[in-house]
């Protein structure tokens, strides 16, 4: 069989190339998708920054640690705690203590990220002073780099200051140097200290304080501002690639096992001759799976070496946009040309060291080999069940196109999809990762099952060219209906494309709409007010804004809450802290039992997520600072989409800062006055009031950039695929209708009307393709809609119009290309026979 098969290769080549392209290109983006996936596995391992120089740091507790049967469960502070005063005090007679804080500081026209410390804890970066001098007085500064010089004035939310020098920029902060008491009124809470003392004296000292750290060598860089970055962001890209691993896995096995077994259903001429020959139909299955085996053992390993080029690629395009940090790449990645030369003597050392992220090339090219098999197989199954003549009467018209395992695999498939989507839990149907995924069901069901559709869907989209004078209306119809089997091949790219881009844009943009709605729903103010950075409002100006006359103010500050659930799982929630009467004069809450009144310093408002939500019931929680209480449930909110958080008194909330004023109008107030009271009460704090309606615009959620940049990663990779497996398959059907044209020239049609005759039956085919894809999202999109609903949300279904009709257009246009050139090629350079 393999030397049948390596003839028919030889002497049938140009039919193998079209599985061939799309089988290494298919294997080329999970090489890809492998490789950026395994660099994240692995965070480079950061030096200290800030404390480089420093002797060792004292840190208060930042982690609440909780015990439980099955282990300590941990979860960062939202406040951190500060150093208590005797533990201080017992520091500093062992050596000298340095107290740091920081604080963010906004300059019009200077850096958006400046942060203010003391002077003194400069030193133990090092910063060395470039020009001028240290700070003495109030209003002096001293900043790091160039982006201003010695003898400036500059106007800052923190008051007019000097700029009376200047440092080195250390790259990772654009700092300003106050004096020490000036930083200490600025942020008067320190919740870590620089101490020059002996490293076990100072552990003997803190022994009995909870939570407290000591940071020593390396550990320094724990108190540097968000240590975990580098985690965090290869996080975030293990999310996105796997993300975009899965729906372009999900592509490249759908369009290479759809034209693998279209490139055999094509031969079922071929096959009905050998089977007149004598051909058994066990030898034409093995037959065909030796073709594939060759093609796919050849166009995976060039799949893997493409990949092998494209994966720096990507990487680098992910680092311009932003997407990944400046120092992400693929560890210990060769491109393909250098792997000899990577290779030591012998093959295991090669291994471990040439390829330490091997994994990703050989599931790739496994998963492409296994698709190609498995494609040819279910085809070539069925061409070796028919008769010999039965086979060369079905060659042209497709009279049976589903088999009873595709019935099955289809309808199968619909039906768990269904169940996934109706019957699952409505909150997991709201996460990413399953909204992304959940498509994919229904898109192999639908183009399993689409060969039933195709027939009644092009009589019913040709009906009115069919009527049409002329003979073309009516030969479109009837080819694409004739030719189910090559119609259903060529209009699945189209369905991938159109459902994948009407499931995710159509699904966040539903779910923004749903979070915008909800946030509307929520705000009874008339004004908010939000302080101009990230620290919040002092007392002093909360005092300002409260006494502006005609204004009912809500102060609120963002905290969190920690619940230990079913005894082993701590969750943390985001709480507001707010005075209860107050908060019920400027928030509609979307409350399912209680009352917003009923809030107290005992108790707490929660949402129905929790495990526990009856209203009298208690509950035992940990508060932002890491204090343990047990609190009574005063009210319950309701769901929604997951933003609901929870709800406590100021006193609950010890350390949290205030970074939002709501402001309603008492009665007979003057909007314009009371706006204008509540710049005035801000004074050179800084700060904006935008009335209720303009806060909502600029808060409402929407897809930030990251999340859309992904979006389109994902959306891109996977429909540049389909856009040319799309060409690929319309090449290879244009190719098999050679006899199919020069009958129609034989019957008196014009070589233009040729053309406009295969370019009208792609844009039909294209047709098909985009309505199945429509059907698709839609039906995803009922699912998320019917999700909100059970979870007392608004659910606004977005379709993504203009990004649908893209699509469509583009497929249209590569189809209507992929079809017209090679018929015209075809047209040109063969002489009309009949026969």
């Amino acid at each position: 069989m393999l030397s049948v098969a390596l003839r028919t290769l030889r002497a049938r080549w140009t039919g193998f190339v079209g599985s061939f392209v799309a089988l290494a290109l298919g294997v080329a983006l999970l090489t890809v998708m492998g490789l950026a996936l395994a660099a994240t596995l692995d965070a480079p391992d950061r030096a200290p920054e800030r404390f480089a120089a420093a002797p060792l740091v004292v840190r208060g507790a930042d982690t609440l640690r909780v015990a439980t049967p099955i282990g300590d469960r941990t979860q960062p502070l939202a406040e951190p705690r500060a150093l208590p005063a005797t533990t201080v005090a017992e520091l500093r007679r062992l050596g000298r203590v340095t107290p740091d804080r920081s604080f963010a500081v906004r300059v019009p026209g200077g850096p958006g990220d400046l942060v203010g410390h003391p002077w003194s804890v400069a030193a133990f970066a090092p910063y060395e002073i470039v020009s001028g001098r240290a700070p003495r007085t109030a209003d002096e500064v001293v900043v790091s780099g160039s982006w201003t010089r010695p003898g400036r004035r500059l106007g800052t939310d923190r008051g007019s200051v000097t700029v009376v020098g200047t440092v080195t920029d250390r790259g990772f902060e654009h700092a300003v140097f106050y004096t020490d008491a000036r930083a200490a009124r600025l942020a008067p809470r320190s919740t870590q200290l620089v101490v020059d003392a002996d490293v076990t004296a100072v552990r003997s000292a803190v022994r009995d304080v909870p939570g407290v750290r000591v940071l020593t060598g390396d550990g320094r860089r724990y108190a540097d501002p968000d240590p975990d970055r580098d985690r965090a962001a290869l996080t975030a890209l293990n999310a996105l690639f796997g993300t975009a691993g899965g729906v372009t896995g999900f592509v490249s096995v759908f369009v290479v096992a759809s034209t693998f077994a279209f490139a055999v259903a094509q031969r079922r001429r071929e096959f009905g001759l050998l089977r007149t020959a004598g051909a058994t139909p066990g030898q034409l299955r093995r037959t065909v799976l030796a073709e594939a085996l060759l093609v796919g053992v050849v166009a995976s390993a060039a799949g893997c070496v493409l990949g092998g080029y494209g994966a720096p690629v990507l990487v680098r395009r992910t680092v311009d946009s932003g997407l990944a940090p400046a120092w992400f790449r693929i560890p210990g990645h060769a491109r393909p040309h250098e792997w000899p030369s990577t290779w030591p003597s012998t093959w295991p050392s090669a291994w471990t060291h040439a390829w330490p992220h091997a994994w990703p090339y050989c599931a790739a090219f496994a998963t492409g080999l296994l698709v190609a098999l498995c494609g040819a197989l279910a085809a070539s199954w069925r061409a070796g069940r028919i008769g010999p003549m039965a086979a060369l009467r079905e060659a042209d018209v497709d009279n049976r196109p589903m088999t009873r395992s595709r019935w099955a695999f289809g309808t199968g498939l619909l039906l768990t999809a269904a169940v996934l989507l109706f019957l699952g839990t409505p909150g997991d149907l709201l996460h990413r990762k399953t909204y992304v995924t959940r498509p994919m069901l229904l898109i192999t069901g639908v183009a399993l099952l689409a060969p039933v559709v195709v027939r009644p869907l092009t009589r019913l989209l040709t009906w009115a060219p069919a009527r049409l004078p002329g003979a073309g209306g009516l030969l479109v119809r009837e080819h694409a209906a004739a030719a189910v089997r090559r119609t259903a091949a060529v209009a699945a790219p189209v369905l991938v494309t159109v459902a994948l881009t009407g499931s995710l844009l159509g699904t966040t943009a539903t779910l923004n709409a749903a979070r915008a709605a909800e946030v509307r729903d929520r705000t009874a103010a008339d004004f908010v007010v939000t302080p101009p950075g990230g620290d919040g409002f002092d007392a002093e100006t909360v005092r300002a804004l409260r006494a502006v006359p005609g204004a009912e103010v809500s102060a609120s500050a963002g905290s969190a809450v920690y619940v230990l659930e079913d005894g082993v799982a701590l969750i943390r929630s985001g709480a507001r802290a707010a005075d209860p009467a107050a908060l019920a004069a400027t928030a509609r809450l979307p409350l399912a039992a209680g009352r917003t009144a009923d809030l107290d310093d005992g108790s707490i408002i929660v949402n129905e997520e929790w495990a526990r939500h009856t209203v009298g019931e208690r509950v035992r929680v940990w508060l932002g600072d890491g204090t343990e209480r047990t609190l009574r449930i005063a009210a319950v909110l309701r769901t929604g989409t997951g933003d609901n958080g929870v709800y406590v008194t100021p006193a609950n909330a010890a350390g949290a800062a205030v970074d939002r004023v709501d402001v309603a109008l008492r009665d007979g107030a003057d909007p314009a006055a009371v706006a204008a009271g509540l710049r005035a009460a801000l004074g050179e704090r800084g700060g904006r009031v935008r009335t209720a309606d303009r806060w909502i615009a600029a808060v409402s959620p929407g897809t930030d950039r990251t999340t859309r940049l992904g979006f389109l990663l994902v959306l891109g990779i996977a429909l540049l695929y389909t856009g040319i497996s799309l060409v690929n398959t319309m090449v290879m059907a244009t190719a098999d209708r050679t006899r199919e044209l020069a009958l129609l020239r034989l019957a008196g049609a014009t070589r233009g009307q040729a053309l406009r005759l295969v370019g009208a039956e792609a844009l039909t085919v294209v047709a098909v393709g985009a309505l199945l894809g429509l059907l698709v999202a839609g039906l995803d999109l009922a699912g998320i809609a019917a999700a909100l609903r059970l979870q007392s949300a608004p659910a606004p279904v977005r379709l993504p119009w203009p990004a649908l009709g893209a699509a469509v257009t583009a497929c249209a246009l590569l189809a209507v290309t992929a079809a017209v050139v090679p018929a015209a090629r075809t047209l040109r350079h063969s002489t009309p026979a009949p026969g």
